[in-house]
Order: C-alpha cells, then structure tokens, then sequence
C-alpha cells in the first residue's frame, strides 16, 4: 500500500523533472558564430565557433539570423580601426535579416515567422542565431528579397540621409558623387531617379568602363564619367546640359573631392562619409570665399543612435521597403557564401578595391 502511494506521488515529480530537463535540451540552441578574440586581418582572428543560446529573456526575441553582408565597417571593426569597439570577445557583423523563432513574455511587436533586420550596430550579425531586444530589430515584408533585406540597414539609409538632409533639393536639382558604382551610390542613383532629381556619377577608369557606364545610366544616373575626366579643365563644358550640382557625396577624399568641389553651385554643400583613397579632403580655396561652399561629414551609425525610436527612422524605413517592394529600388550586385567559407568572401572583399561592384553576403545555412 505504501508503495503504491509512494509511485502515485513520485512518478508525476519524476516526469515532470524529465520533462523539463528534455525541454531544455530542445530549446537550447547551438549558434555558429563567426568570433574573434583579439583585433587583427580577418582571415587571422576570425574563428567559426559553436555557442549554446539560451531561450529569450521577457523583452528578447530569439532569431535565426538567414544572411549578413560583408561591409567595409565590418572588416575595419574586427581590425579595431572602427570607432565602434564591441569588447572581445566579440562576434563580428554589424547588419542582417533573420525570422523570429520565440519571444519573450512581455514582447509585444513581434511574433513567430516574422521576418526581421538587425537595426542597432554592434551586435554581432554573423551568426546562425541570436537573441536581441525588440528595440534592436525592425519587421520586414516576407516578400522582399533575401540580399536587399539583409543589406536594408546600412547603405540605403546612408544614401537616403544624405540626400534629404543638408541641402533641400527640388525636382530637377543635380547632384555629383564619386564611388558612384559603391553599393551606396547605387542607392543614391536610383534614389534620385525616384525622386526627379539628376545625378553625375564619378567611377575609376576600368576595362569594362563602358558596361559599367551603361549599367549605372539603367539605375538613374544622368551622366558617369571617369576620375581622369573629372579632372580635365573643360569638364564643366562636357556637363553644361546639366544644372550645376547642389550637393556632391565624398567617399575617396584626395584630389577626387577636390575637383568634385570645384563644380559645386554657389552655396553648394559637399558631404564626406568615406575616405577610400585614405587622403585628405583638400578644400579649395576659391570654393570657399567666393561660391560659400560648406563641408561636413555623415556616418549613419551616428544618426541611426540619434533619431532610435523617433518617426524620422521608421518613416525612412517605411519608404525603403516600399521603393524596394515596388521595384524603384534594388540591391548591389553580390554574390551570396556560406558562413563556412567565410575566409573566401572576407579575403575577396579586401581585394575588391572598389573596382567589382559586388557585395560579399553570408549566408547562414547550417
């Protein structure tokens, strides 16, 4: 009889243990993530790595992470040239898209399947799986494409920015950039097109200038010429059926912006957000006493940390994903990895030397 008893209340315990030492087991997820303990060249520090992730907190989303792009920042971060310094040690990659598996208890704006992109740099992207707090992400339409959601964060809002906040352009206003054929002059090609505004792209001299020429006119850009072009004393002559620029974008500094500078209008605003050529911007003189024109920097890291939460960034957001849906946006070219082959893609985008045209993209399949 005490026996029976015994097994009556003892059994349901023991089952109840089990069961939850199995759902334990179920839910704790083993990630491959991409770490680096010390800062150095990728293909040194980078380490594909397994690490358990724990069943999300109340406010915390647990997403499996689908692609990660490849961005300069990226590299320059793990090198510990970028000002953000994630402490070591530290998974790398700043932007991506992922699906929500489970949330938390008091989570709120999402719910399982969704698709999300990563908002908040820092966080480590290139990884299979992550928890993140419902601040950190931002939901996405399912039907945009795997390449353009994973590279949503970054260079779109980069080109957006800079477009509609230091000079109040007006249909048919011009403006110049050099590194028109970078993932963000792609954006700002086919932003102004979008918006009725003209734009003169400046690329590096290249064997298949003419295709690339052809290709960059297809996404919006009025006119493309060379650097060497640029810097030819008529080439003000060569560009007369276009007004004189407003606004010039500077991602290679040295004697590129400086030329670029000259062709600015009165007033013009000249805005550095790269410095690929790693020489300074030299400002002329005459730019500055007799045409007024200003120069400033941007860096979208900065500004995403300003406007969190605020209208600004979820009405910026709002119409990416729209241009994206409807096909007046799309990606830069690119070519997607797998995680495993991490060293491929990392070592082709060092060698890239801003003259392919293609983004490296990671692609998390375990």
């Amino acid at each position: 009889m005490f026996s029976q008893l015994l097994r009556r209340h003892i059994t349901p315990t023991l089952q109840r243990r089990a069961t939850s030492i199995e759902q334990r087991r179920t839910t704790c997820i083993c990630a491959q993530s991409l770490q680096y303990c010390e800062n150095g060249e990728p293909a040194d520090v980078l380490q594909l790595v397994e690490l358990d992730i724990s069943e999300p907190k109340m406010n915390e989303v647990l997403v499996r992470l689908l692609a990660a792009p490849i961005n300069p920042a990226d590299i320059n971060t793990i090198q510990g040239k970028y000002p953000v310094k994630p402490p070591l040690p530290a998974i790398a990659g700043n932007e991506g898209v992922g699906e929500v598996l489970r949330t938390g208890g008091s989570v709120q704006k999402f719910k399982r399947g969704q698709r999300v992109v990563v908002v908040e740099n820092g966080l480590g992207t290139w990884r299979t799986h992550a928890n993140f707090t419902e601040q950190q992400l931002l939901c996405i339409p399912h039907e945009m494409d795997l390449a353009s959601a994973a590279t949503l964060v970054v260079n779109p809002p980069t080109a957006y920015r800079m477009l509609k906040d230091f000079v109040p352009l007006a249909q048919g206003d011009c403006i110049i950039q050099n590194g028109a054929n970078s993932a963000v002059g792609q954006i700002v090609h086919q932003l102004c097109k979008a918006w009725g505004l003209k734009s003169i792209g400046i690329v590096r001299n290249r064997p298949n200038l003419e295709e690339l020429k052809t290709y960059l006119k297809l996404l919006g850009a009025s006119e493309v010429i060379t650097e060497e072009e640029l810097a030819q004393k008529d080439v003000a002559t060569k560009l007369c059926k276009l007004p004189s620029p407003r606004l010039a974008l500077n991602c290679v500094g040295g004697k590129n912006a400086s030329d670029m500078a000259k062709l600015l209008a009165a007033k013009g605003v000249m805005v550095t957000y790269g410095g690929m050529s790693r020489k300074p911007v030299m400002i002329p003189t005459p730019a500055l006493i007799f045409k007024s024109i200003s120069f400033c920097g941007f860096w979208v890291t900065h500004w995403m940390r300003e406007h969190k939460g605020k209208p600004e960034r979820d009405k910026m957001f709002a119409e990416l994903i729209e241009f994206f849906n409807k096909g007046k946006l799309k990606g830069a070219k690119h070519e997607m990895v797998p995680l495993k082959e991490y060293k491929t893609a990392v070592a082709a985008t060092l060698n890239v030397k801003g003259m392919v045209g293609k983004k490296y993209i990671l692609e998390m399949k375990c």
